[in-house]
């Protein structure tokens, strides 16, 4: 399953150099009240001599919120925050398509125009519901399956969620709307070009995986 899934990128991206240009991809994650500090990220420098800090051992909120993300080469396409007491089960998402599809024809119309647009997700039981499926097949959307549990070959896993985290860990937000606020500004940082790299960065990780006969090697 996972081999069949990157041949299906590794093919026409050494066929097309604009594949990844054609990509939109993302996922749903998280986004709490208060993320503990890597250890990288709370290390301090101290003298030999010195005594070592003390430190506090803090465990993520219990406050949290869910952000719905896809992007491409360019930038972030759709985002939405998932309200209260709502769960992304098949309906949800299939909602969460129509509306990254409608916003693909607003901002990204040559897409629609051309048909290139291969959106790319996990594999979590809401994004291979049949009534999910079903829905894409009527829109005629062509979707790039995700190799199961390679969490380094999605996008969204291994650039965009930890580049939007890291500027939250350690701090200590006051409510959900805190919380959105600070993500959606972290998230207008970034740069084209990272995102460009981004999805590019695909490539090299399903390639080594295509070589080994679709063993997974974690990054």
């Amino acid at each position: 399953m996972r081999l069949l899934s990157l041949r299906d990128v590794i093919a026409p991206a050494d066929s097309d150099p604009d594949f990844f240009k054609k990509i939109v991809t993302g996922d749903e994650t998280w986004c709490f009240a208060y993320d503990p500090t890597t250890k990288r990220q709370s290390a301090a420098w101290v003298g030999e001599t010195w005594p070592r800090p003390k430190k506090l051992r803090f465990q993520k909120s219990l406050v949290k919120t869910m952000l719905v993300i896809f992007f491409d080469w360019q930038g972030v396409i759709h985002k939405e925050f998932v309200p209260g007491g709502e769960t992304v089960n098949a309906v949800y998402y299939r909602g969460v398509m129509g509306r990254l599809l409608n916003r693909i024809r607003r901002v990204r119309p040559g897409m629609c125009e051309s048909g290139d647009r291969f959106p790319s997700h996990d594999n979590a039981p809401s994004h291979n519901a049949a009534i999910f499926k079903q829905f894409l097949a009527q829109r005629k959307v062509i979707v790039l399956d995700h190799p199961p549990h390679s969490p380094g070959l999605a996008p969204a896993d291994y650039f965009l969620f930890p580049k939007a985290k890291s500027h939250l860990k350690g701090r200590l937000f006051d409510s959900i709307s805190d919380i959105q606020k600070a993500v959606t500004s972290t998230l207008n940082t970034i740069a084209k070009d990272d995102f460009y790299k981004g999805i590019q960065k695909l490539y090299d990780p399903a390639n080594l995986c295509v070589q080994l006969q679709g063993i997974y090697v974690e990054n």
